[in-house]
């Protein structure tokens, strides 16, 4: 079972910036993509950004430009570097690994961003 752990979110302003961190229970980078989803309320969860296992990376087109998806293998954390937060960011925000060879999905407990003036 692969456990995921977010951090860093928090309360910004618009036109700031956070990083948020996902760290998985083990080296589990090589055979899952990892994934970034927020879900505001009332609304569904939808994709932020994610990365493949083998590098590839795609965004969400309200977030094109502005977030920054990466990982590090050696500490097993998965990055979301977000700048220019606008007020439509605000959201719970959820770690996600998808093991490319079962099909298995894993989510993290999620971390709150608000971005408020």
């Amino acid at each position: 079972q692969v456990q995921l752990v977010e951090s860093g979110g928090g309360l910004v302003q618009p036109g700031g910036s956070l990083r948020l961190s996902c760290a998985a229970s083990g080296s589990i980078f090589k055979n899952n993509n990892m994934g970034w989803y927020r879900q505001a309320p009332g609304k569904q969860r939808e994709l932020v950004a994610v990365i493949t296992n083998n590098g590839g990376i795609n965004y969400g087109d309200s977030v094109k430009d502005r977030f920054t998806i990466t990982k590090d293998n050696a500490k097993n954390t998965l990055y979301l570097q977000m700048n220019s937060l606008k007020l439509e960011d605000t959201a719970v925000y959820y770690c996600n690994a998808w093991n490319t060879a079962s099909g298995r999905t894993s989510w993290g407990q999620g971390t709150q961003v608000t971005v408020s003036a």
